[in-house]
């Protein structure tokens, strides 16, 4: 019986070579988030060392105030409130500088009475002195600068300007606004750039140097991503030009914040009777104690802030002001010379975009929900505190040798194919237009990279020519 010839191994059939596998979006864009994530962490996290040290500061705040100004907001409980005319007189006595403002009557058994002052000399315009009443007796407890709605007083003041512009002024807004436009990006890429790794290069336990700081960096990420997303998109609302946009987005769609209108009703002869109040005191046509009671009768109860007319042709405006769950926003117009509602304005009535947008703030400031409110913001501003300082010594440790860190490889933008890039380009483009302090310093670190690329190229160029 014949057999087959045997075959050599160079004329034995070859296994087909595996065809490669097609990349897809992720793996061409991958490299492009870990650049763009890099710059940002690099450049922008001072930025965000410095609101989140400031933004802990400011949540701590609250009990502190309560603390350090115990005795002018705090009372003992007497047996009746004196009228609010009354209490408004005594902080007059005390102090008749300036012009009353608004008055925030007690809002509980053991609470003062505030009279806000404004025009008052070495108090900025954009300040008030409160004068802080005892409701049972008209004893003035003391005087203090307040600012803002929430009736911040100067230690939380300080803190929250520090916050907000570094004591600069309308320049020094732009920092925070920079760490509100890239603090979303540099979470977003973050937690795109974790759940890419395979599990077994996400441990913590068990492994050391830039592997652990790794895993401790991105664990902490993914877990306060959430946190960060919404401390950008609220913080932006405030800012001064990504939060232009967005007002202006809002009173395009009708969904701007209303305002009680505060025209009186009662023609020459109401003006006459307003004006007769006229000379800085609160007390204008029929007072504030029926002001105060016309507004108890529409359902504001405590705490309310009493506004007196700006001007011989309005009104009372009385306004709730609680800003914690639920909120009371609810306002009334009251007619100085009838001392009746000419409007009311309930917060049920608002515009869903309005009242998303208050409940943002709220949260964001830490009052939407107290204590719990303010412990979950000082947890997410050392979340970022500990992100940053992990960012920093991942860097070095890229290193070689102690020296600092290695930048990570250019070129990752050319991987990306036509039918993501420019999508993605015309998206940047947008989101760039309307948060410019995102866009700004997106181009520039284009600029920069495209810079350094150009030099190196040369250089290598140089260096094969020699």
């Amino acid at each position: 019986m014949s057999t087959a010839p045997s075959l050599t191994a160079e004329e034995a059939p070859q296994p087909a070579a595996a065809e490669p596998k097609p990349r897809g979006p992720w793996a061409a864009l991958r490299p492009l988030v870990l650049r763009l994530h890099f710059y940002a962490g690099v450049f922008v996290a001072p930025f965000l060392l410095v609101a989140a040290v400031t933004g802990l500061l400011y949540a701590a705040s609250f009990q502190a105030e309560k603390l350090l100004y115990a005795h002018e907001t705090t009372v003992p409980v007497g047996e009746a409130k004196l009228p609010i005319s009354q209490q408004v007189d005594a902080a007059r006595k005390a102090h008749p500088e300036g012009t009353v403002s608004a008055v925030r009557p007690s809002p509980e058994d053991d609470a003062s009475t505030r009279v806000m002052l404004s025009g008052v000399e070495g108090v900025g315009a954009t300040h008030a002195l409160a004068v802080f009443v005892d409701p049972y007796t008209g004893e003035v407890r003391g005087a203090l600068e307040q600012y803002g709605s929430t009736g911040a007083l100067p230690l939380r003041t300080w803190i929250d300007e520090f916050h907000r512009d570094l004591h600069l002024g309308e320049n020094g807004r732009l920092y925070s606004e920079l760490a509100a436009s890239w603090l979303w990006v540099i979470a977003g890429g973050g937690v795109a750039l974790w759940f890419s790794r395979r599990r077994a290069q996400r441990k913590v336990r068990g492994v050391t140097g830039r592997r652990r700081t790794l895993g401790l960096h991105g664990t902490v990420g993914v877990w306060a991503a959430a946190g960060f997303f919404f401390l950008s998109a609220t913080g932006l609302t405030w800012s001064t030009y990504a939060g232009a946009h967005i007002d202006e987005l809002r009173t395009s769609l009708g969904q701007a914040t209303p305002s009680v209108s505060a025209a009186a009703s009662g023609g020459d002869h109401a003006g006459h009777d307003a004006a007769s109040g006229a000379g800085g005191d609160a007390e204008h046509g029929v007072g504030l104690d029926k002001v105060l009671a016309a507004a108890r009768a529409e359902g504001l109860g405590d705490p309310v802030e009493i506004v007196p007319p700006a001007d011989a042709s309005s009104a009372y405006v009385v306004k709730q002001v609680q800003r914690s769950w639920p909120e009371k926003q609810d306002a009334v117009a009251v007619d100085p010379a009838s001392g009746k509602v000419t409007d009311t304005l309930r917060f049920a009535d608002h515009p869903l975009l309005a009242k998303l947008t208050r409940y943002g703030i709220d949260l964001h400031t830490g009052v939407l929900f107290g204590l719990a409110n303010q412990i979950a913001l000082m947890l997410l501003a050392l979340a970022l505190i500990l992100l940053i300082v992990w960012g920093y010594r991942m860097w070095w440790q890229r290193g070689r040798g102690g020296a600092f860190g290695r930048p990570i490889p250019r070129g990752a933008w050319a991987q990306v194919p036509p039918y993501v890039l420019v999508p993605l380009m015309a998206a940047v483009a947008v989101v760039g237009y309307f948060v410019p302090l995102l866009g700004i310093p997106l181009a520039g670190f284009l600029v920069v990279d495209v810079v350094v690329g150009e030099i190196a190229h040369r250089r290598r160029r140089a260096t094969s020519a020699a």
